[in-house]
């Protein structure tokens, strides 16, 4: 499975509509499962980004469906980075010769 570090902003809409954020969030998690992936970690956050989730997903096609799906709700705005665990890092790392 890939790893997907997901920063998460609230809408307009979203924000208004905050005291659903939680079904949303699990209704997320049912959508991602479904698709074969799954949450890892959930993070409310201060500062640039409202929340902050760790995902995987069986492919970048799997992941890119999923934040268009989020997106398309309306209620949040993601940026989705790709993430190398340590152990590829260090694959990665040491391929170069």
């Amino acid at each position: 499975m890939t790893m997907y570090i997901m920063l998460i902003n609230w809408t307009e809409q979203g924000v208004k509509t905050v005291r659903d954020s939680p079904k949303r969030l699990d209704a997320a998690k049912k959508l991602l499962s479904d698709m074969g992936g799954s949450f890892k970690d959930f993070y409310l956050t201060m500062g640039e980004h409202d929340m902050v989730a760790v995902c995987e997903a069986p492919d970048d096609a799997v992941a890119a469906r999923f934040a268009l799906s989020l997106g398309s709700a309306g209620n949040v705005r993601t940026r989705t980075l790709k993430a190398f665990p340590e152990a590829a890092y260090r694959e990665l790392i040491n391929s170069l010769g």
